[in-house]
């Protein structure tokens, strides 16, 4: 058996077409994303959505977050933009307010977690409320362990940044939410927490932290309007991935459909959102964890 990325790809796209469903490509197995009749790229459902609410949404400033953020607010969404740099996220509020949407910049630096409680302050001070935060912002390592033996911050950056400061912000924010009975904490998390990769410790962990809190807060919260929903990203095609030539020959999303994937969950409010190819390696795991040993081993 062919244990590369690619060739697990096409043993899932082979396995699915032969339970009968509908014929899938490669590429089309890393979202779940379907077009409806009538709303080809989503917008009207979402406008329904989030039309008049608060978006925050975290690493705004380039990639899944800024894509995100426009398509939040050409659906007549209220953006607020975070990020550290105070120009790039000016740049982003001006092409979504020369489209006619509504954006504001709040430049926070997500690793201090003083930053992050005066941004709570001011976000909620000028607005009120936050009805969908988008914990965004991140980083990789792609690394072995052996070469992070005396790179300890190889694993305490990730977490820091990946799980902690989307702990922070959230905990600042999720009261008002619980106070209102409404809300959605949407977490871009990455298959990587269901793959659990090699050479992707760091990162693959602190994700799953992330999503491990939501669900246990989630249980807290049942009851009271609030929904967490863990979207695990496929690889987007992003400058954070071109370093890796390896990418370059594996199927990625780019960052438009990343960001429909972000929206899509806004519409459906799902719990989990998992590209088909991970749910389908996490099953074969389920039967045989060496199977899952040498996945790892080939993986991305």
């Amino acid at each position: 058996m062919d244990l590369t990325p690619q060739g697990v790809t096409r043993a899932v796209v082979r396995r699915a077409n032969a339970f009968g469903a509908t014929p899938i490509s490669s590429r089309s197995v890393l979202s779940r994303a379907v077009p409806r009749p009538g709303d080809h790229d989503g917008l009207a459902a979402l406008r329904r959505a989030v039309g008049g609410k608060v978006v925050l949404v975290t690493g705004a400033s380039s990639g899944i977050g800024r894509a995100s953020a426009v398509r939040f607010a050409a659906a007549g969404a209220r953006v607020v933009l975070v990020a550290r740099s105070e120009e790039l996220l000016t740049e982003v509020a001006d092409d979504i307010a020369a489209a006619g949407g509504e954006a504001y910049v709040q430049s926070c630096d997500l690793t201090d977690f003083d930053q992050i409680d005066a941004l709570v302050t001011k976000v909620l001070d000028r607005h009120g409320q936050v009805d969908v935060l988008v914990n965004n912002a991140g980083m990789s390592i792609r690394r072995k362990v052996q070469h992070s033996a005396d790179r300890f911050h190889d694993f305490e950056r990730p977490m820091h940044l990946n799980y902690f400061a989307a702990v922070r912000l959230t905990m600042g924010l999720l009261p008002r939410m619980v106070e209102r009975e409404h809300g959605q904490v949407i977490n871009i998390s990455s298959w990587a927490a269901v793959l659990r990769p090699a050479r992707f410790s760091g990162y693959a962990a602190s994700k799953a932290a992330l999503e491990t809190w939501s669900d246990c807060v989630q249980g807290e919260v049942l009851d009271d309007g609030v929904v967490f929903t863990n979207v695990r990203m496929p690889l987007v095609r992003t400058p954070m991935i071109a370093p890796t030539k390896l990418y370059r020959r594996v199927p990625a999303l780019t960052v438009d459909q990343a960001a429909t994937v972000v929206c899509d969950a806004a519409v459906s409010r799902s719990r989990r959102v998992t590209p088909l190819v991970a749910g389908w390696v996490s099953f074969w795991e389920s039967i045989s964890p060496a199977l899952g040993d040498q996945i790892r081993k080939n993986a991305i």
